[in-house]
C-alpha cells in the first residue's frame, strides 16, 4: 500500500510525535498477536481517523487470530483491512473484520477457506478432546466470516461443506460477490500535515 505525505508550505519544519501506523500481518502465532495488539493501540495515539491492517499470510493458530480480532473489536478507530498477496484460512477470517466499506484486496491477490487443522497426537480420550475444540472453533470462524459478510451464521460452513471440505480458493471478483471485500485494487495511504487558522 502506498503513502503519500503532504506537508503544508506554511510548515518550515516537521516533527511528528507519532507517526502513523500501519499494522502488517504476515503470520498468526502468539508474538504476531501480541505485537499486533501492540501496533493496534500505538495508533490510537497518531491523530489517525482510522487503522490500516495489510494482510499478506498463508494462515496460522487459531487462538492468536482470535486475540487480534478481539483487539480490532475492541479498537475506538475504524480498522481498515487490505489484501497484498494472500488471506489464507486465519488471514481470510481477519480480512473480514475490516469495517464494512473499509475492505481492499489487490488484483492479482487470492483469499483461501478451509476447515481448523488437528494435529493432536496421544491419548484416545486427549484426541477426542481436541476434536470436540476443532468443532467448536470451526463453528465460531464460519459464523465470524457469515456475520462479517452479512450471511446466515451456517453460510461458510455450509459451502465449504458443499465443496467436500476441500480449501476454497476465492478470487477478487467471488470476494466482492460473497461481500467478503469491498473494493477490488489497493488505496493510497494520504497524510494530511497542514496549519489550520481560523476565529472562533
Amino acid at each position: 500500500m502506498n503513502r503519500i505525505i503532504r506537508i503544508d508550505p506554511k510548515l518550515k519544519e516537521v516533527e511528528l510525535r507519532h507517526k502513523p501506523r500501519i499494522v502488517r500481518v504476515n503470520s498468526f502465532d502468539e508474538e504476531s498477536a501480541t505485537l499486533f495488539i501492540k501496533e493496534i493501540s500505538m495508533a490510537h495515539n497518531t491523530g489517525q481517523s482510522f487503522i490500516p491492517v495489510v494482510i499478506d499470510s498463508y494462515g496460522g493458530e487459531v487462538y492468536s487470530l482470535l486475540a487480534m480480532i478481539s483487539a480490532i473489536k475492541n479498537s475506538s478507530l475504524p480498522v481498515a483491512t487490505v489484501v497484498e498477496g494472500k488471506a489464507m484460512s486465519c488471514g481470510v477470517v481477519l480480512f473480514s473484520c475490516g469495517q464494512k466499506g473499509m475492505r481492499y484486496i489487490a488484483e492479482e491477490s487470492t483469499l483461501m477457506i478451509h476447515d481448523v487443522s488437528d494435529w493432536v497426537h496421544g491419548k484416545n480420550a486427549e484426541i477426542q478432546a481436541s476434536a470436540k475444540e476443532s468443532k467448536r472453533l470451526n463453528k465460531l470462524l464460519y459464523e465470524i466470516l457469515s456475520d462479517n459478510c452479512g450471511k446466515k451464521k451456517d453460510y461458510f460452513w455450509n459451502e465449504v461443506q458443499k465443496r467436500g471440505r476441500a480449501d476454497w480458493y476465492i478470487t477478487p471478483k467471488n470476494a466482492v460477490r460473497l461481500n467478503l471485500a469491498d473494493y477490488i485494487g489497493l488505496p493510497t495511504l494520504h497524510v494530511d500535515i497542514k496549519v489550520d487558522i481560523s476565529l472562533k
